[in-house]
Formats: structure tokens, C-alpha cells, sequence
């Protein structure tokens, strides 16, 4: 099917080539249409329920809102987990369900179950509601409203809030993909009615009345329409209150015709609404932020920049010196995580094409192998596009083109190899047929090696169907990965089979191989570096086992050593601290710290370029945090601008140094998406959450404290914080009842009027204009500051009169519930730990270790573990079954490939070894394991057998093609021959990760463990291809032979001993002209010590810099005196040289030397090629001359018989039969002389080859030669003849150079007995040539040897011209006396023997007639093939010309 694939290709290349430019075209749509994020959105399928209620307390949030809630949502299907939040005045309820369930059937179901919630809900304590469809990735964008710094006076955080709910809000709100605009911070505007209880009892008006009357003072109605004139008039009441004045002057009652208006018991003006949350910034107070929340699988990209465009149009709408600030941008981290993956996969395409073409020598194969990479980028993006998956850094992050191209390069590799060898061929043939050729060539190839290439991909693709299977978060983490590696590897093997094969055949050519190639001379030397080792690893083969399996055992020790962690941490950019103060700590307090911490940090540290704060809820609470709860996002500057950390870490443990001087303050780092992921998937901030389940919350506060003090000094557990529970400072009101009856009040009313006077009671709305405002019932400020004007409140009674509110209750400060969290309806305390500098895993083991030794909790408490550490367990438990999953694949397909489990387990052995290289790279890179690390070693281990798949594959071919007497030879030659593939694979592959190993970017944190597995691995999996899966080879087919039982050695010796005495030949391969050429090459002694003659050369090369021996002395003068008069002892050492371009010139000598022998060696070889060939070709005419003339002998043999029979029965006379006679002697002589001419020939050739076997020479298939395309300026002769000019040439510079001074450095030093120290001195000098009459003759004595070298080659290329023509015109003639015999006289040489046998058996001709006949037939026939032998020899000296 594959065959008919390429078949239907090659023949139909524009429509292959409209089909690649159809995927170029898609792809770059798909890329443009794509969604692009900087990470997978992980958070699970979750749906919040948020009720508010600004009046009741903790306890009662849980008891009459969250427990009702989460009843009702305990019974919806496909729920995973329930959790909750209770706090004063809010509830927040998080149903996670299956991600099958999609995103808005949840929401259906929540929909309807709310309105049966509801109903269980008293009135008046809220309405639930469910939260805006986003993920821990909406947060798109935030903001704050800045005033420039001449504008300040002019707004106030009120006017700000007003601004940013109906100016901004509003335009922002109508954004494809935008889900929620919350606003945090600032003062909500209220028209606030404050009460003065003194004047209303002195005018005895009850606080009802002023909220009725404001109730009534405050409508509107239409009185239909009165038709007028032929027009309708619509009839309006305008009631509505649009001012303050028309508040004060709102009546309530009329005593004695005397109205009592509003502002004769309040004092109306602007308030505003209780607040629960703050945002301040940059040390300047008080601000007002916006919070752009995205819909749940939005293109974040597009969102954005559709947000920006917005955000510009809106900023020219603004009021004059107030602008929008940007403070989280998660376009920026796009932006950052984007230019990651670009830059990693621009290197590792670059990287992988400059292997590739490095290590095929071919630069056309480079080119079409490279050119396969963008094709299968762009056909991953649009299968990305179809199927809806992301691009990102998981999804993008991990594609390694060296392991796409792998099928490519094999094709490739093996077609460029076909046309080079058959080069000859296709220059034979005619332009307009070589492409007929090469699609031949091409399709054979193609097909050849398309199940290899195929089955390698295979391999990797089916690894990759277990990270199909992971789930939870690791599942959206990886699953991304996976997929578009999976289609990039679809698109590489449709490419492989329809693409590739078109283009190579289009595209590529023959080429030389050259001693000069890099990737000639780059594979010399590793070869040569190989033989050694692989020599030694055979013979070795117990400790080279032995040291694998300590390696193997070294790296299990490692990873039990290792540590873990759930995914590394994605660098932000950004830091968030989270500032953990005393419970109950009130709102302005707050806003105080976190003012004075950002002025700390802007101005001790550079690195910070703002600081904005969020204290407490937002007005769509879905981050529910207590008013003395807040995050300080910490917006950083680029790493290049840091002065005072290098790391983020160093830059925390500064940032908590200088804090510190703030009293009873702890602090937490993390980062903006990192919170708001742990927070939305596990309900908990941190890294790793120790949970305390039980019923009482003062114990479970004793024990979470407990615990945090417990673990405090654990290393690594950075920031630990003990989630606060309990001791909300509370004012509580317990109620007499009986004094309440008394008074013929309800506590309805009682409550009623504390909440209105306090918190304020909605009377209505103020419009201005579009802008509606709540006008709100309360007591004056002055009223509301202490516990005092709480026991003072009046209450109304029903029978006129007021009485104190202490008088009805007992009024005092007590300390209540301050959060209560619910997992699963069970109520627990968090005790949440960040980890830094050190791995998860470990910090989880040494927590347990301690809080199993020294904690006991009470009967039915307990403790879990969750945070990231819990998606670690989860993750780790999936890869138990993934692993083995794809082990167990990988394993079937091997077993499948070679049929035998021996082979199978052999390659398999590449896992263990591959994962070997994986552990000890991560231990030495000191990264913990990782689920990307985990996911790494599955994809390593489809790509670690692939090379092991390469090699015994070989084996086993060398095994049928070849003899071999030792399975040592065979290894040897086997790794020999793939050493090139299976260097290239594991480079391209490994090198293709080098990028995303060793970046610094953003994001490159997520990639690092996964890339350094797969490189670490792939090094050791090779060496385990080249050294160790050879030995266990050898080491199996060895054992076989030795575990033989002597019963077996003897029958076989005996069976060995008899087919000894037949013919040698029967062992042999017969052997054709392709495989003696390279023996004789091999084998030849002449031309082996030509080539030693090479490597002398080489070797003579650094003898350039030969320089003088060095000179030690001892010297003593008594004239040598020192300062002292005492006469100096001298040590010294000199040494001279030569003018250093002398030894540069002589270097050159030496390399024109090793030039000169080089041709000699090329030469030589060229003389063997031609003499092997020539008696090639002299042994197959040879052979069939024996043959014409075995028939000829046995045809008159049988002729002689029936002249002699004649003879006897008296049909002819006895001249005829003596004639016979003779005529058959002379023919058997000829017979026997051609026997001993192919004896003769056959010497000749073996004498050529020197093979120490007996050879068994092929029939050649055709006797006439063909001509190669000849380059007579290439000839190896006339490249002497050049390469002797060269050596003419620097010989002549060196005689040049030696004008040049030597130059002398000496260095002495000088002590006597009474010195306290040696004199030293130096010395240097030059040596003028002064006389240099005999060194300018040797100058001109060198030039004129040059200008013999000149002439001499220009003398040879003139004579070998002469002589090539000379043979063509040969070559020529000879062609046309050929052509005649191959065109007509073979024809009628057979039709003479056809009818001469007719005619002489039928009596139609005499006897003698006859033997005319056959006599001319055969001279036919025998004088062509001398013609034949004639041509032959001048082809041959055509295709290897020489004088």
C-alpha cells in the first residue's frame, strides 16, 4: 500500500507539490486563527456559588446560606468536590464536576438547583448566584485609575469608583470573550440619610416614619395620554428625587399645618456603602482597580488585544487628568512564554538542519531533509486548529524535530546514496531520461526503507498514547504536548511517503565523495575512535556488562535520592506577597501596612517597578479574603535591570529581610496565576496544604498552630501560614426575650432596626442621568464609632416611645468564627507551606515524619495532604499505570518486528540504559523529578530503541548476505556501516532539545526537566547501541555456540571435515566486479603501504615547529662581579628560534607534502581499479570463448561419430572421415587452450586482488563495457601534477622566509654567599642573515623548480588530451564493427547453423559444405568476442586515462 503511495507521488508530482502548498497555506491560517497562551488552562471543571449577605456572621453564613447550598448541590450528577468558604456577610460555594460534563450543562443544572436552595434561604439573607464563567487564567488584564500628580486634588477615590463603574465598566463589558469587569476598591457613592436619634425622639418620629417618607418621596407615574389637536399628550409624574436639597426637603409628617421635613432629623449628604475590600498602590494610598475577567476558553490572545484597543478608545473619553494604568498584563507572559517557544524551535530546527547536513555530507540532502520540518510544524498547526488544542508552551514547547525528521533523513540518506552509485548510469543516459531514472531510483529507495522509517515513528507515536490517558491537571497539562507531537509525527510519516520522495527526486544529484568533506573527515575520525573501543568492549564483555548494570543500579540510588515535585514553577515574572496579619485587623489598618510595605519595596528595590495591593473581597467576591487578608502583586522589571538579587528566590528572602522591620507581620510569596491555580483546583494558595479535618473550631486552630510551629524550621518550607479560623473580634447582641414581650416587641424589629442603623437600609435609588445611585437610611457617623452607640440605640416601639437597645439585651465583645472552610461538608483549618530552594517530595516527607511523631489529634479529626502535592500523588499514580503501559507497547512492537523475544529484550535493554542517562543529567543539573520529567523518560524511551532497531536489523542482514567466520567480525562490520545512522538519529534528537535545556527565558523552567531527560538519556542510550547492545549480541550468539553438547561439536566437526574436500567455492558468494574492487583495495600490499606512506605524511605535518633544544648552563667569571665585589655563580637558560612564519611556511611544505602523496595514493588505487577491472573483463571473454568452443568441439565430436558410421556402412569415402578427424582434434586443442586461458585469467585476476580466500567470480550479466562521464581535469595524474606546483610553491616561500632573523631569548640568574637575593637578568637577540649570496640561489633554484613543475603538467595534460582522443576515435571504430555483429551478424551466424544442420541432415549439402558452414558461423561468433575484448580494453582506458 506504501509502495502505491510513493508510486502514485513520483508520478504525479504537481499534485503532491498543490497538496504541500495546500498544508503551507492551512497551517498559516490555522497559526493566525490559533489560540495562544503562555501555559494549558488547567483549573478543573468548577462553578461557583457566591452569596452575600453584608449583615450575618460567620456561624450563620454556614448555617443558614453555605449548609443549604451544598445540600442541594450534593445530589447533581457527576460531582467530583464540594468545597466552601463561609466569612462574615459572604458564602462561596465550589462544585467541581467532570470535565466530560462540558461547561454550561453544569451551570443549568446549578441554575435550577439554586432556585430550591433559595428557597430554603430566609428572606432578606441573600440570594445565591452563580460566578462568572472563567478559570484561574481569566484574569486577563487589571488595572488601576490614576490621577496625574497637578489632577490630584481635584478627584477622590470616591469620584475614581464612580468613574470606573459607569465610564469604564461599562465600555469594557461589551468585549467578545470578556465575562466580568469586577471593581475592587474605593467608596461605593452612596445619598446617605443620617439619622440624628436625639431630634427624632425630641419630634417624636420613629425611624419607619423617615423610611417611609423617603419611600414616598420618590416615584414616578404616567396618567395615560389626552388627545389634543389631532395629538396624543402623554401624561408624566416626575416624583423622582434628583438632588440633596430634594432629599432635605422631603416631608415626613405634618403636625399643627407645620411639615417636619428630612433635614429636620438627619443630616443628609454623600456617604457611602460598607466596605469589605480596598486596593492601594505604589505608596500613595488608596486606589480603585479594575479586574477584566475572560470567558472560560476564550483566545486569551485576541481578548487582550481587543481589551487594549479598548482601553485606548476609552482613555480619550476620560475626565481630564485621570488615566488608566496597567498593572497585570498577561499579554506580557504571552508575549514572554511565545518568544520561548519561538526561540527553541527556530535553534533546535537550525541545530537539527545543521547536524543533518553535517553528517550526510550532502548539502542537497540537507536541504530537502529541512525543508520536511516547517511542512510538519504547519500541518501540527493545523491539526491544532481542527481539534481545538492550544498553542502554548506545553503544547509547542516540546517538539523535537530531530525525532520528526527521523524517517525523512533514512529516506533521504538512502536515495542521495542510490543516485550517487548510479551515477554513471543516469550521465550515460540523455538529459530528458535521467529524471525517468532518478524517479526509479528514487521510488526503489523510498520504498526500500519506508517500513523502517515508518515503524521508527511508529514506535514514538504509540509511546505517546499513554500521556493520552493521564487526567486532572497533569492530563490538561500534557495531553496538549502529546497531541501536537503526535500530529507533527502524522504529518512527518504522510510527508515521508508523498512529499520527500518527489522533492529527492526532483532535487537531488550525484556527488563526489571527498577526502576534503567535513562529513568525510568527520566520520574518519570517530570511526577511528570507535574501532578501539568496540574492539576493547568484545573482548571486555563481563565488565563492560558489569559496568552497565552499576551504572543502572547508581541511577535507581539517584532517583530514590531525587526528591519531587508536581510541575517546575512557571516564572511569572511577577511576585505576589501575601502579608498575613492578626485576625479581625480592621479595614484602614490594613491599608496603612500594605501602603507602608510598598513604599519599603519601591524604594529599597530597583528590580520593582509598581507595587498594587488588593485587600479583602472585590464587589463580585470571587477570591473570597478577609479585610486583614491582601496581595501585593509586585510588578518586576526585566532580569537584565536586577542589581539587587540574581535569582527570584534571593530576591524573596531580601524582600522578607526588609519587611521584617514591619511588627506582627508574616509574609508569603508566590505569584499571580500560580495563587490563583492553587487556589481554584485545590481550594487552597500554597504549594502544599496540610488539612485538619474536625468538628470544634477552637481545636482545630489549636492543632493547626501546633502544627505551623512544629514545622517551621523544616528546610525549604519557606513560608508557612496557618489559615485563620478563629477570634474575629465580635460586638454581640443576646437578646432578653422576656424583656422584650414585655415591651410588646419582636426581635425582628430589634434586628431590623441594629441593621438599619448600623449597616444602613436601601430606601430607594438616585439617578444622575444614566448613573443610579442607592439612597440609604443610617445613623449618623458620630453614632456608629463604639460599642457605647450600640447600647444606646433607640428602638421604636409599637405603642409610641423609644427604649434603649440595652435595655432589651445584653451588649458585649466577644471573639467568633473569623472563616470556616468545608471540604466535602466536613469543616477543616489549612496549614499551607511554599516551598523554595528544595523539591516538594521531600519537603512532604520530612512534615509527615514530624507531625506523625509529635502530633495527636482527638478521636475523629484527621489529616490529609493536598495543594500541588496532592496533584503530584495523583499524577504519579497515573504515570504507575502509564509507564509500564508504554513500556508494555513498546515491547509488542519489538516482539512483532523481529519474531523473536531474544532480539526484543536485547533492543528493550536500551530503556533501562536510556534511563540511566535521564536520572544522572537531572541529578547533575540538580532538578528534582518532575511530572515533565516523567513525561520526558516515556517519550525517551520510544527513541531510545529506535537505534537498537537500526543495528540488529543490520546484524541480521550481514547474518544472510555474508560469511563470517567470527560473530566478532560481524558486530564490527555491522557497527562499522551504521555508525553514521545511528549517530545522526541520536544527535538530531538530542540536539533538538539542547535549546530548551539550557534557556533562560520564560517558561523554560516547565521544559528543562522534560529536554535534559530526553538528551541525558539518548547519551547513554547510544553509547548502549555502540558498545553495550553489541556485546550482549555477541554474548548471546556466543553462549549458543559454547552450550553445544560434545555429541553435537563432533557430528558437526565430522559434517565440516567432508564438504572440506569439496570445492571452496560452494562457501563463497560468487563475487562481481562492485564488491572486488573494494577487496583489492583492501587487500592489495602495494597500495596498503601507499596509504601508510598518507598517514607518514600526516603525521610529519607538526614537525614544522621543530625547534632548537633548549641550552641549560652553569656559569662562573671571576670577572663577573656583583655590587658586593664578589664574584657571581650563573644559572641560566636560553633557547633560539626561528622567525615564527618559518615554521608556518614549513607546516605548509609539510600539508603540500601530504597533498603530493594523497595523489600518489589516488593514483595507485586508480592503477589497481584498472588493472581489476581489465582482468575482470579479460576473465569473463575469456570464459565465454570456452564456452563457443565447447560447443564447437562437442558439435564436430558428434559430427566425426556419424562421418565414421557413414564411413562403415559405405555412404562416403575415408577423406570425409579423416577430414573429420583432423577438424575435431583441432578444435579440442583450441578447447584446451581456452580452459587454460581462463586459468590463466582467473590467476591474473587473483594476483591483482590478493585474497587470501578462493574467490568465486559472477557471471557478468553484460561483456560490454559503458563509458563513464569523464572530468579529465579531475584525474588524480593532473591533481599531482597541481599539487606538486603547490609544493614547488612553498618550497620556494620557505627558502624566502629563511631571510628572515632567528631570534634568541636567554634568561640567567646570579647569587653569591653573602647576597640575600639572586641578580637576574635577560638577554635577547637576533641572528641577521648578513651573508645570504648561497641562500638567494637556493630562492632561485626553488623558482625554477617551480616553473619545472609548471611545465611538466601543462606537458602532461597536453599528451593525456592527445591520447584520450586518440582513444575515442579507437572506441569509435571499434563501436561500429560491434554494432554490426550485435545488430545483424549474431542473427545470421544462428540462422547459418540452423539451416546448415537442415540441409546437411536432409542431404541438401555435402560434407564439406558443411563444415564451411559451421566454420563461418563460429568465426562469426569468436571473432567478435576478441572485437569485444579489443573495445573493452580501450574503455577502460578511457574511464581510468592515464599515460
Amino acid at each position: 500500500m506504501l509502495s502505491n503511495i510513493i508510486n502514485f507521488s513520483i508520478k504525479n508530482k504537481f499534485i503532491v507539490l498543490l497538496f504541500t502548498t495546500f498544508i503551507i497555506g492551512f497551517g498559516l491560517y490555522s497559526l493566525s486563527q490559533i489560540p495562544i497562551g503562555a501555559v494549558p488552562d488547567v483549573t478543573n471543571n468548577q462553578v461557583q456559588v457566591i452569596t452575600t449577605s453584608r449583615n450575618l456572621s460567620t456561624e450563620d453564613m454556614e448555617q443558614f446560606i453555605t449548609y443549604p447550598v451544598e445540600l442541594e448541590m450534593a445530589n447533581l450528577p457527576a460531582v467530583q468536590e464540594i468545597r466552601s468558604i463561609s466569612k462574615f456577610g459572604l458564602s462561596v460555594v465550589t462544585i467541581v464536576f467532570e470535565d466530560a460534563m462540558g461547561t454550561y450543562l453544569p451551570r443549568q443544572l446549578i441554575a435550577e438547583k439554586i432556585k430550591s436552595a433559595s428557597e430554603k434561604i430566609p428572606n432578606g439573607f441573600g440570594t445565591p448566584e452563580m460566578g462568572p464563567i472563567t478559570t484561574g487564567l481569566g484574569e486577563i488584564y487589571q488595572y488601576t485609575l490614576d490621577v496625574k500628580p497637578e489632577f490630584k486634588d481635584r478627584y477622590t477615590v470616591g469620584d475614581l469608583r464612580t468613574i470606573q463603574d459607569w465610564v469604564v465598566k461599562r465600555q469594557l463589558s461589551g468585549i467578545p470573550g470578556v465575562v466580568e469587569v469586577n471593581t475592587w476598591g474605593g467608596f461605593l457613592k452612596q445619598y446617605e440619610v443620617a439619622i440624628t436619634t436625639e431630634k427624632l425622639n425630641a419630634m417624636n418620629i420613629t425611624a419607619q416614619e423617615v423610611f417611609r417618607a423617603l419611600e414616598m418621596n420618590n416615584s414616578i407615574s404616567g396618567g395615560g395620554y389626552i388627545e389634543k389637536v389631532n395629538q396624543a399628550f402623554f401624561i408624566r409624574g416626575e416624583g423622582l428625587i434628583s438632588s440633596l436639597e430634594d432629599i432635605k426637603n422631603s416631608v415626613i409628617k405634618n403636625e399643627n399645618n407645620l411639615p417636619i421635613y428630612i433635614k429636620d432629623v438627619a443630616t443628609v449628604g454623600f456617604g457611602s456603602a460598607t466596605r469589605f475590600g480596598a486596593i492601594t498602590g505604589n505608596g500613595e494610598g488608596e486606589k480603585v482597580l479594575g479586574q477584566v475577567m475572560m470567558l472560560k476558553d476564550a483566545n486569551s490572545k485576541k481578548v487582550i488585544e481587543a481589551v487594549k484597543e479598548r482601553v485606548k478608545l476609552i482613555s480619550k473619553s476620560l475626565p481630564e487628568g485621570v488615566y488608566i494604568n496597567a498593572v497585570l498584563d498577561r499579554s506580557e507572559l504571552i508575549e514572554k512564554t511565545t518568544f520561548t517557544v519561538s526561540e527553541n524551535l527556530i535553534l533546535g530546527c537550525l541545530i537539527v538542519i545543521f547536524v543533518v547536513v553535517l553528517l550526510l555530507g550532502n548539502f542537497r540532502s540537507g536541504l530537502v531533509v529541512a525543508s520536511v520540518i516547517p511542512l510538519c510544524l504547519l500541518f501540527a498547526l493545523s491539526l491544532m486548529y481542527i481539534f481545538g488544542v492550544d498553542a502554548n508552551l506545553m503544547s509547542l514547547g516540546a517538539i523535537d524535530f530531530g525525532i520528526i525528521i527521523d524517517g525523512a533523513v533514512i529516506i533521504v540518506e538512502f536515495i542521495a546514496f542510490q543516485i550517487t552509485q548510479k551515477k554513471d548510469e543516469i550521465y550515460a543516459l540523455a538529459k530528458s531520461k535521467q529524471q525517468a531514472f532518478k524517479d526509479k531510483v528514487t521510488f526503489t529507495g523510498a520504498s526500500k526503507m519506508m517500513n523502517s522509517a515508518i515503524f521508527g515513528q511508529l514506535i514514538i507515536l504509540i509511546v505517546f498514547i499513554p500521556i493520552l490517558s493521564l487526567s486532572g491537571v497533569e492530563g490538561k497539562m500534557f495531553k496538549p504536548m502529546a497531541l501536537t507531537f503526535s500530529f507533527a509525527l502524522i504529518g512527518a510519516m504522510i510527508f515521508c511517503f508523498t512529499y520527500v520522495p518527489v522533492v529527492a527526486s526532483i532535487f537531488l544529484k550525484p556527488s563526489e565523495a571527498s577526502d576534503k568533506n567535513i562529513s568525510v573527515r568527520l566520520m574518519t575520525w570517530i570511526h577511528k575512535m570507535y574501532e578501539p573501543v568496540i574492539h576493547w568492549a568484545l573482548q571486555s564483555k563481563r565488565l563492560v556488562l558489569s559496568m552497565a548494570s552499576l551504572l543502572l543500579v547508581l541511577s535507581i540510588y539517584l532517583y530514590s535520592t531525587m526528591g519531587g515535585e508536581f510541575v517546575p514553577t512557571l516564572d511569572e515574572g511577577d511576585f505576589v506577597i501575601q502579608p498575613i496579619l492578626k485576625t479581625g485587623t480592621s479595614l484602614s489598618n490594613t491599608v496603612e501596612i500594605t501602603t507602608e510595605i510598598e513604599k519599603i519595596l519601591l524604594k529599597e528595590f530597583p528590580e520593582v517597578k509598581q507595587v498594587v495591593t488588593r485587600i479583602g473581597a472585590a464587589e463580585v467576591p470571587t477570591d473570597p479574603m478577609s479585610m486583614e487578608e491582601s496581595d501585593v502583586i509586585i510588578i518586576l522589571k526585566p532580569k537584565s535591570e536586577w542589581t539587587s538579587a540574581s535569582s527570584k528566590d534571593e530576591l524573596a528572602d531580601k524582600f522578607k529581610e526588609a519587611l521584617a522591620i514591619i511588627p506582627g507581620m508574616e509574609v508569603e510569596f508566590t505569584q499571580p496565576i500560580e495563587m490563583r491555580f492553587n487556589e481554584l483546583i485545590t481550594g487552597v494558595r500554597a504549594d502544599i496544604a496540610i488539612k485538619i479535618f474536625g468538628e470544634d473550631l477552637d481545636v482545630l486552630s489549636k492543632k493547626g498552630n501546633e502544627i505551623g510551629d512544629l514545622i517551621k524550621n523544616v528546610p525549604g518550607a519557606a513560608d508557612i501560614s496557618v489559615e485563620k479560623i478563629a477570634g474575629l473580634p465580635e460586638m454581640n447582641v443576646k437578646f432578653d426575650r422576656k424583656k422584650i414581650a414585655r415591651y410588646g416587641l419582636n426581635i425582628q424589629d430589634v434586628n431590623d432596626m441594629l441593621a438599619m442603623g448600623f449597616a444602613g437600609r436601601v430606601a430607594g435609588s438616585v439617578f444622575e442621568g444614566e448613573k443610579r445611585f442607592d439612597l440609604v437610611v443610617r445613623l449618623d457617623k458620630q453614632k456608629r464609632q463604639d460599642i457605647d452607640n450600640l447600647k444606646n440605640l433607640y428602638i421604636d416601639l409599637p405603642n409610641g416611645g423609644k427604649v434603649l437597645l440595652s435595655e432589651l439585651a445584653e451588649i458585649t465583645y466577644q471573639k467568633g468564627a473569623a472563616k470556616i472552610s468545608r471540604d466535602d461538608t466536613q469543616r477543616r483549618i489549612v496549614v499551607g507551606i511554599n516551598v523554595r530552594n528544595r523539591d516538594l517530595q521531600s519537603v512532604v516527607d520530612d512534615v509527615k515524619q514530624l507531625i506523625n511523631e509529635n502530633v495527636k489529634l482527638p478521636v475523629g479529626y484527621t489529616i490529609t495532604y493536598g495543594g500541588q502535592f496532592e496533584n503530584l500523588e495523583s499524577a504519579i499514580s497515573r504515570l504507575k499505570v502509564a509507564v509500564p503501559i508504554a513500556l508494555i507497547l513498546i515491547f509488542v512492537l519489538l516482539y512483532f518486528a523481529f519474531k523473536s523475544v531474544k532480539e526484543a529484550l536485547m533492543i528493550y535493554s536500551a530503556i533501562p540504559l536510556a534511563a540511566v542517562g535521564g536520572v544522572l543529567l537531572l541529578w547533575m543539573r540538580d532538578l528534582p523529578f518532575s511530572i515533565s520529567a516523567g513525561v520526558g523518560f516515556i517519550a525517551l524511551f520510544g527513541i531510545a530503541v529506535l537505534n537498537g532497531i537500526v543495528l540488529i536489523e543490520h546484524f541480521k542482514e550481514l547474518k544472510k548476505e555474508a560469511y563470517y567466520k567470527d560473530i566478532n567480525e560481524l558486530i564490527k562490520q555491522g557497527t562499522k556501516n551504521r555508525l553514521r545512522a545511528v549517530i545522526l538519529t541520536a544527535m538530531a534528537a538530542a540536539l533538538g532539545f539542547l535549546p530548551m535545556a539550557i534557556s533562560t527565558n520564560a517558561g523554560a523552567e516547565v521544559q528543562r526537566p522534560l529536554a535534559t531527560v530526553v538528551i541525558g538519556g539518548l547519551i547513554t542510550a547510544t553509547l548502549l547501541t555502540l558498545i553495550v547492545l553489541p556485546v550482549l549480541y555477541s554474548y548471546f550468539n556466543t553462549q549458543k555456540k559454547e552450550l553445544i553438547s560434545r555429541k553435537t561439536a563432533f557430528a558437526s566437526l565430522s559434517i565440516l571435515l567432508f564438504f572440506s574436500t569439496m570445492n571452496m567455492q560452494a562457501q563463497q558468494n560468487p563475487m562481481n566486479l562492485e564488491t572486488l574492487i573494494p577487496l583489492a583495495i583492501e587487500n592489495n600490499t602495494a597500495l596498503n603501504a601507499n596509504r601508510l606512506g598518507v598517514e607518514r605524511s600526516k603525521a610529519l605535518v607538526n614537525s614544522a615547529f621543530d625547534f632548537d633544544k633548549t641550552r641549560i648552563y652553569y656559569e662562573f667569571d671571576e670577572s663577573n662581579l656583583a655590587p658586593n665585589n664578589v664574584s657571581l655563580r650563573v644559572f641560566g637558560v636560553q633557547q633560539d628560534f626561528r622567525f615564527p612564519t618559518v615554521y608556518f611556511s614549513k607546516k605548509k611544505v609539510n600539508k603540500a607534502t601530504v597533498a603530493i602523496t594523497n595523489s600518489t595514493y589516488d593514483i595507485k588505487k586508480k592503477a589497481l581499479e584498472r588493472n581489476v577491472t581489465r582482468a575482470y573483463y579479460t576473465h569473463q571473454i575469456a570464459k565465454e570463448k570456452q564456452r563457443v568452443l565447447k560447443t564447437l568441439d562437442s558439435l564436430y565430436l558428434s559430427f566425426t561419430k556419424i562421418a565414421a558410421r557413414r564411413f562403415e556402412l559405405g555412404e562416403t569415402n575415408y577423406l570425409e572421415k579423416i577430414t573429420a578427424a583432423s577438424k575435431q582434434k583441432q578444435i579440442h586443442i583450441d578447447y584446451l587452450e581456452s580452459q587454460q586461458h581462463v586459468a590463466l585469467t582467473y590467476n591474473d585476476l587473483i594476483t591483482i586482488v590478493q585474497s587470501k580466500d578462493t574467490l568465486m567470480i559472477a557471471k557478468a550479466s553484460v561483456l560490454k563495457m559503458g563509458v563513464n562521464s569523464l572530468d579529465i581535469g579531475s584525474s588524480p595524474e593532473l591533481t599531482y601534477h597541481n599539487n606538486r606546483i603547490l609544493l614547488m610553491q612553498a618550497q620556494r616561500r620557505l627558502e624566502k622566509q629563511q631571510l628572515f632573523p632567528d631570534i634568541s631569548f636567554n634568561y640567567f640568574q646570579g647569587t653569591n654567599s653573602t647576597l640575600n637575593s639572586s641578580l637576574f637578568g635577560y638577554q635577547v637577540g637576533v641572528k641577521i642573515p648578513l651573508l645570504f649570496g648561497g641562500q638567494s640561489s637556493k630562492i632561485k633554484a626553488a623558482r625554477i623548480a617551480e616553473e619545472i613543475a609548471i611545465e611538466t603538467s601543462k606537458a602532461y595534460k597536453i599528451q593525456l588530451d592527445r591520447k584520450f582522443e586518440a582513444l575515442i576515435t579507437q572506441m569509435n571504430q571499434l563501436s561500429t564493427v560491434l554494432s554490426y555483429y550485435e545488430e545483424e551478424g549474431a542473427a545470421l551466424s544462428d540462422e547459418i547453423l540452423k539451416m546448415a544442420n537442415g540441409s546437411f541432415k536432409n542431404g541438401a549439402i555435402d560434407f564439406y559444405q558443411y563444415i564451411q558452414s559451421i566454420e563461418s558461423a563460429y568465426e562469426v561468433k569468436l571473432d567478435y568476442l576478441d572485437k569485444l575484448n579489443e573495445y573493452n580494453t580501450i574503455v577502460i582506458n578511457i574511464n581510468y586515462l592515464t599515460l
